[in-house]
């Protein structure tokens, strides 16, 4: 047998590439090699030759490329591949590689940390590639969803552009979690992670198979959102339930802890593009995606819009840099970890702390009043996702970039930013020895550990019901640890849950949000369009407290389909402007161009009966939003995924239908089981000890308000419930009824020398003072 070195295409290597060392051996050895090591949706795990089947499809007729055929010819083997199976070699991907790379510019990251621009640019690259294969190959809708991700990419020139996070990550057990959500899975680095994709539980649902936004089984176009959105959604205002405006409250501040989709940022002010309406082709962002509004709709026509801004989310880089449909990434972690408070990456972490005392920046606009301090000015780029009156007024800055984004939500950020140093001040009281850095660390972990407790122990059973809960595991522990971590679950963010199901609480936004007063008295209100990324009412003294009683007095909207004009016409409305723009239209875009498969889909994903005529929806939901259904859409599998879910009858003892009940489950289902540092486990370098833990659980949102704000003495147990003398009373805040978390717990006694060869132990009495002694 001979071996001659062949040189691919050398004047066709990018720049500061090496040339590729073919090696030509006969084709029945080829052939023989390639059906050894490669079956069906299989790639071959040593790739000895670049030759080699990187990926063999079961199905005839055999393919092959003019690229495959032409490097045949010139080895003078066989003309092509002519088994009955389609063997895409390593050759083949490089090949698609070079020509891919002339069309896409992929940057490299200049520093540590990636950019999602950054990232984007390789994850077009891969995207090109995988287009250029399914069209080279004419491979089926399985072939690129179960084939292609396959191929091992990092023996092909794909490994030149790779990102190291994503290719080749070391991780070390510590006690505390990386803020990156890298390393949260020893096994499976990645999962979980920053700048990773969301995951799919249903596949993909492209026009043109790969990356094209969904059209109706039919085959024709999708009726647009804002149809969707004034026919299915209009406002009428409905209260059924006893949840209070703090579920709306806690769940947006939960949804910042999960999910921010990778999109184009303009380079000035880091907000979405606004340059897609109004622009002709040749100069808008590539990624614009408008939303089309029709001629003769009731409102926007008043004020002759015809269109609204909207970009697509940047293509994805999946784990090893494999091939495939587009998906889309995250720019926060899958696991629950504050970064709400604490941010994703270390720079901007360090960046909020006030660099002693284990305490957060804060700003001590009312210490001449006594009262506790708000988050820090926004300086750095100050008209990010905040509407500024003038260049004197600031917003805040916070672990997450959305805290402007109503000023319910910035509420929220400043309760848990004072609660951060709240802990880390009875720490340095505990334990005097401790330096900044470890009291830190043990207040992010204790506050992490309060949020995930408080999520699954008030809001999920609201929103859920206890059936649902115990049906997914979500039911927490009373005593002793938890062992349901799983490595094999990844807890990363679902794209249905990202883009649909976790939007419900669109339906329950409120028209005008309420300040009420300490003896629970109705003050006043304003429009929740005038509050969006507007969130200056805090400046003023004792107005933060107002609007948290507001929160807990205010009962939320129906989960319904009902959503309220604030963001139906007035979302992100400018100063002085008249109108805004459309959550709802919102919500279906981004899911269409993710490809989400419709609801019908889902349900039957979920073990529900699925509907081949509308008429088989009934009961699903009500037979009035059956009939606006059929008005609009063409059949049932095309109704988008979001609209259907928030009409569907809620659940016994639910606020949401068996659709999202589902896919909601779900997502908390992998947050908890796949978290190593979940706060319930043992075993693990970041565990509790049981009396810590047996003290976590005594977490209350309600503790955290009474802890955290001036004037509240008196609150309900369950804040995100309304009032009730029997079931859910108001207590006072200094009473027995509502515990704190016994900080001493976390006491630590190093051992010191007393004089030659005695030890001693530091236990002062005086370390104790004034936190619970």
């Amino acid at each position: 047998m001979t071996v001659s070195p062949v040189k691919l295409y050398p004047e066709e290597n990018p720049k500061g590439s090496t040339n590729v060392i073919l090696t030509h051996f006969s084709t029945a050895v080829l052939l023989a090699l390639c059906f050894a090591v490669c079956k069906s949706y299989q790639y071959s795990p040593l790739a000895l030759h670049a030759t080699e089947c990187a990926l063999l499809l079961e199905g005839p007729p055999g393919r092959t490329s003019v690229f495959d055929y032409s490097l045949n010819a010139l080895r003078g083997g066989s003309l092509g591949y002519e088994g009955p199976h389609t063997c895409i070699t390593y050759d083949a991907v490089n090949q698609a590689y070079i020509l891919s790379r002339k069309r896409i510019h992929v940057v490299q990251s200049k520093s540590h940390e990636w950019q999602p621009e950054e990232i984007a640019t390789v994850g077009e690259l891969l995207l090109d590639m995988s287009i250029s294969l399914a069209k080279t190959y004419g491979l089926s809708y399985e072939d690129v969803e179960k084939g292609l991700p396959l191929i091992d990419t990092s023996k092909t020139l794909v490994r030149e552009v790779c990102p190291p996070f994503l290719s080749n990550v070391e991780c070390r057990p510590g006690k505390y979690r990386r803020y990156d959500g890298l390393c949260t899975n020893l096994l499976h680095p990645t999962w979980g992670a920053t700048m990773t994709p969301f995951t799919r539980l249903v596949g993909p649902l492209y026009a043109d198979g790969i990356t094209a936004p969904r059209i109706s089984v039919t085959g024709n176009q999708l009726p647009l959102p804002r149809i969707v959105s004034r026919v299915v959604h209009p406002d009428e205002g409905f209260h059924d339930h006893a949840g209070t405006v703090m579920v709306v409250a806690w769940g947006q501040f939960m949804d910042h802890d999960y999910t921010l989709t990778a999109t184009p940022l303009d380079p000035l002010n880091r907000n979405e593009p606004e340059e897609c309406c109004h622009r002709p082709p040749h100069l808008k962002n590539p990624y614009c995606l408008e939303i089309e509004i029709p001629q003769d709709d009731y409102f926007y026509h008043k004020h002759g819009v015809r269109c609204q801004d909207f970009v697509r989310g940047f293509p994805a880089i999946r784990p090893g840099c494999r091939l495939g449909s587009r998906s889309q990434f995250n720019t926060l972690t899958g696991v629950i970890d504050a970064n709400t408070v604490y941010g994703v990456s270390e720079k901007f972490a360090r960046s909020l702390r006030a660099g002693y005392g284990g305490l957060l920046r804060m700003n001590p606009a009312f210490s001449e009043y006594g009262l506790k301090d708000l988050l820090p000015l926004k300086l750095d780029i100050p008209d990010e996702g905040c509407t500024r009156p003038n260049r004197s007024m600031y917003c805040f800055e916070a672990g997450e970039i959305r805290v402007n984004e109503q000023l319910v939500l910035a509420c929220m950020h400043t309760l848990m930013a004072r609660e951060h140093n709240r802990v880390a001040h009875a720490l340095s009281q505990i334990n005097p020895h401790w330096d900044d850095e470890t009291l830190y660390q043990e207040s992010r972990r204790i506050v992490i550990a309060e949020v995930q407790h408080v999520t699954y122990n008030e809001f999920l059973p609201i929103i859920l019901g206890k059936e649902v809960m115990h049906k997914f595991g979500l039911l927490l522990q009373k005593e002793g640890y938890w062992n349901g971590y799983d490595p094999e679950v990844n807890p990363n963010v679902i794209d249905a849950f990202a883009a649909a199901a976790y939007r419900f609480g669109h339906s329950l936004l409120p028209t005008a949000v309420e300040r009420w007063s300490k003896a629970h008295k109705f003050i006043a209100s304003k429009r929740l369009s005038d509050l969006i990324r507007q969130p200056y009412d805090l400046y003023r003294a004792g107005v933060l407290d107002e609007y948290f009683m507001g929160l807990m007095n205010q009962v939320a909207q129906a989960m319904d389909d009902s959503v309220t004009q604030e963001v139906t016409n007035h979302l992100f409305k400018k100063i002085g402007a008249r109108f805004g723009l459309d959550l709802a239209s919102f919500n279906m875009q981004r899911g269409r161009e993710f490809g989400l498969p419709g609801y019908m889909e889902f349900r039957k994903f979920c073990g529900l009966p699925g509907a081949d005529t509308f008429e088989e929806l009934f009961g699903t939901m009500t037979n009035e939003t059956i009939n606006r259904y059929s008005s609009i859409y063409e059949h049932p599998s095309d109704v988008d995924l979001w609209s259907g879910g928030v009409s569907e009858r809620p659940l016994p003892g639910s606020m949401v239908g068996p659709t999202f009940a589902c896919i909601i489950a779900t997502q908390f289902s992998y947050s908890r089981r796949g978290d190593r540092f979940w706060y319930e486990l043992a075993d693990q370098p970041s565990s509790f000890t049981p009396e810590q833990l047996q003290e976590i659980r005594k977490a209350r949102l309600s503790r955290l308000i009474c802890d955290n704000t001036d004037l509240i003495d008196t609150i309900q147990v369950y804040p995100m419930v309304l009032p009730d003398h029997e079931i859910n009373p108001r207590v006072p805040c200094r009473s027995g009824i509502l515990p704190g978390v016994d900080l001493t717990k976390w006491a630590e006694f190093p051992t010191v020398s007393t004089g030659p060869g005695l030890v001693g132990n530091i236990a002062s009495g005086t370390i104790y003072d004034g936190i619970g002694k």
